[in-house]
């Protein structure tokens, strides 16, 4: 089974961690292009480059999984900062329509995101423009949505009028002429989905929210969608765990099977909780994206195959570093108990369920106190997977994907490795050292949390001691004896993510 897989952008969790889970299971071989085809961040990937590739391997592939944003715009960012060029449309629907005439046997899955709105100003990922004045877009399309859909307060009111001043008007109109070009590029994937172009669509929404800019993009796509393609697009919130997700699909329709997966909730408001960074419950999130890899979604533990452990949160989420600050809310004790979710994981185990953890309780990090408990029973060397990341989405789709990679004769050393490696990422990093070193040790060098400079190498250093001490606050019954090295990197220069990778000797 060949699969050609092309990713969102070069980060670790779009290249790196995706494959490294998906080779778990041995009997397929995913096939990536080269690192230096994907671009640098902001810089486009060399798109001729990729059509070449894709063009050449897929000619005797079973699949290909194909993110329109590397394909059309050379990656996430350039899908952001475009100039809206005709050719972008013309030249992504050629190769598209090239793939499937030269091999009809080829599956395609492909993903689209809707267009992020973030709510702070920052460049970092966005336009110039949005380090002045990005919280007054966001501020300016939620209010433009709500005041359509709902109405206005006086004092919404009068915050509209303000921000319609503020920001000045050709931001404006750039920051919508690109949302409505990128648009485009969603209808025609459902084009070619109705017409058995694409054979699967997911169109996940990048930090979405009740209101905004996205959320109106999210109703025109909807009422393109044709009602006998139901099953074949998915519209939920989610971004950098698309390529996980949609190998996991290619894998399960390859290998003709649906994995069932019951869940289990740490706290009772768990699956009505709507996370941070979306738009909806957490229980809505999850049937979408058991759907999207390609699983089914079962209502008891004897019909399961695998079991989703789901850490929420127990009344709001809150951030990762919040757990270490008096900030955190009452309701992590009072509205949830750990160690009954924890018993009940320890009982599916030793009955031979196959157990992944959802750790959603925060966002940007995983649950300390989860940690703690897990080792103290020695749980964590006997999951399948455990993520911890960035959102409820991304966390969710992907370790539903590495459940999926891991039943049956999944190689048991990568599994281990991989639940150690984000273990050290999603826990130790985005959760502890992350915050720690951003406050206490950047400034001693004039660094800043978006740019390491020429020291990210003594960042480096800093940051793999700590990853080491607090693995041995937090793992003291579990990965105790094992031999490994680790090693960090910055893929984007600054402090948002590291590219971890870690080998058990």
């Amino acid at each position: 089974m060949k699969i050609i897989y092309l990713p969102l952008d070069e980060r670790p969790c779009n290249t790196t961690y995706p494959k490294q889970a998906s080779e778990v299971a041995s009997d397929w071989t995913i096939i990536t292009p080269n690192i230096r085809l994907l671009g640098q961040k902001k810089k486009q990937g060399d798109i001729k480059g990729l059509r070449k590739f894709l063009l050449k391997e897929s000619s005797d592939a079973d699949a290909a999984v194909i993110s329109t944003e590397m394909l059309a715009y050379g990656g996430l960012l350039p899908s952001r900062l475009h100039a809206s060029d005709e050719e972008i449309i013309i030249n992504y629907e050629k190769t598209i329509r090239q793939l499937k005439s030269q091999n009809e046997n080829l599956k395609l899955y492909v993903s689209n995101l809707i267009m992020r709105t973030p709510r702070s100003s920052s460049s970092d990922e966005e336009p110039d423009y949005y380090e002045e004045y990005g919280a007054e877009i966001f501020q300016y399309g939620w209010l433009k949505d709500k005041k359509k859909r709902e109405g206005l307060s006086n004092e919404e009111l009068q915050q509209f009028s303000y921000v319609k001043t503020y920001v000045p008007i050709e931001h404006i109109q750039d920051y919508e002429n690109r949302r409505k070009f990128n648009l485009r590029i969603n209808q025609l994937n459902i084009s070619l989905l109705n017409n058995k172009i694409i054979d699967f669509l997911v169109i996940p929404q990048d930090d979405a929210a009740e209101f905004g800019y996205t959320a109106m993009d999210q109703k025109k796509v909807f009422k393109w969608l044709d009602e006998d393609y139901s099953q074949s697009v998915m519209i939920y919130p989610g971004a950098d765990e698309v390529g996980f997700s949609l190998l996991a699909r290619a894998y399960n329709e390859q290998k003709k099977q649906r994995p069932k997966i019951f869940p289990i909730y740490s706290s009772t408001l768990g699956p009505y909780i709507i996370p941070l960074y979306e738009d909806r419950p957490i229980n809505e999130t999850m049937k979408a994206h058991i759907m999207v890899n390609g699983c089914e979604l079962v209502n008891s533990p004897e019909k399961a195959d695998i079991i989703l452990a789901y850490n929420t949160p127990g009344k709001k989420m809150q951030e990762s570093w919040d757990q270490l600050t008096d900030n955190i809310d009452i309701t992590y004790s009072s509205y949830r108990h750990l160690p009954t979710f924890v018993r009940e994981i320890e009982n599916y185990l030793d009955n031979g369920y196959p157990v992944i953890i959802a750790d959603s309780a925060y966002s940007n990090g995983g649950d300390g106190e989860l940690i703690k408990l897990l080792d103290s029973k020695k749980l964590l060397e006997k999951l399948s997977s455990y993520k911890g990341w960035n959102t409820n989405g991304n966390t969710l789709g992907s370790t539903i994907a590495a459940g999926v990679f891991a039943l049956g004769e999944g190689n048991s050393e990568a599994i281990k490795q991989n639940l150690l490696m984000h273990l050290f990422d999603d826990f130790f990093y985005q959760s502890l050292v992350r915050m720690e070193v951003t406050e206490n040790e950047l400034p001693k060098l004039g660094l800043n949390y978006f740019d390491l400079g020429e020291k990210k190498e003594i960042v480096r250093c800093i940051i793999e001691e700590k990853l080491e001490q607090q693995k041995k606050t937090f793992l003291k019954q579990t990965f105790s004896t094992d031999s490994y090295q680790i090693s960090v990197d910055f893929p984007w220069n600054r402090m948002f993510e590291i590219s971890c990778q870690l080998s058990i000797k």
